[in-house]
């Protein structure tokens, strides 16, 4: 059947910071917990699971929270902070997270999808690794040279966010705001024929709205209830085709 990797990254709302503009702590917590319960609710409407990468910081203010999402869906590891990482951030969030859910924490995703040494990820304990879009985006990262489904690197599984095939059109949350809807479900669907699945990721401020924050138009499109309707659009022709499941379900199942 063909599956479906639904994931959210669960941090600090310090996107506005890349772009000059300072928020308060509280405010960048308080901006991702209110689209944080927007998406849960959406979640337990449909009756669907997710992975949710977690800042350890997140985690830590939102304790109870976060344990409840792990009753439902996994969480998972998005390091200590949003904004700033060391190699010890790798055990040190997966240990925080443990301690909050009483659940083992097998994934991990870098912020921003920034490298990270895979050597490093498996001696902090993981399992699968998805902080790879295998895609050419300026600025950003050049992975046009890597496998666009899961694989292998020494232990851990590579589970990389899904690209279109051929021309490796990424399908993560900047493609899925800014365009039509219709072109990004054509996408989907090419890629889901050929793949047999789809890893798809956003973040939970994106179901807040962002409009007054002075980022740019391509970050602050649709966001809010717009993005919310967007997403259950997608969610509802998904439900009659293929099945939700969990990073960490897949990686279970994927063979070598």
């Amino acid at each position: 059947m063909l599956k479906i990797l639904l994931t959210f990254d669960l941090e600090e709302f310090d996107v506005p910071e890349e772009y000059g503009n300072k928020i308060p702590f509280e405010k960048q917590i308080e901006v991702s917990t209110t689209g944080l319960h927007k998406v849960i609710a959406l979640l337990d409407k449909h009756q669907i699971v997710c992975t949710f990468f977690t800042t350890a910081t997140y985690a830590l203010q939102q304790p109870e929270l976060v344990k409840a999402i792990a009753k439902n869906h996994e969480v998972a590891s998005h390091g200590y902070y949003h904004s700033s990482f060391k190699a010890e951030d790798l055990r040190n969030s997966k240990e925080a997270l443990e301690k909050i859910i009483l659940k083992p924490v097998t994934g991990f995703r870098m912020a921003r999808l920034a490298p990270v040494d895979d050597n490093e990820i498996e001696k902090a304990g993981y399992s699968y690794n998805s902080s790879m879009n295998p895609t050419f985006i300026p600025g950003r990262y050049n992975h046009l040279n890597k496998p666009r489904t899961a694989f292998f690197i020494g232990k851990v599984l590579t589970i990389p966010t899904s690209v279109s095939p051929n021309i490796r059109v990424p399908l993560f949350w900047l493609s899925f705001k800014n365009f039509p809807l219709w072109y990004f479900k054509l996408l989907l669907k090419k890629t889901l024929k050929r793949d047999k699945m789809v890893s798809l990721y956003f973040h939970p401020w994106e179901f807040t709205d962002i409009k007054n924050y002075q980022l740019p138009k391509y970050i602050s499109k649709h966001s809010g209830d717009v993005m919310l309707e967007r997403l259950e659009e997608i969610i509802t022709e998904l439900k009659t085709k293929a099945e939700f499941i969990t990073m960490q379900d897949f990686a279970r199942g994927f063979k070598r």
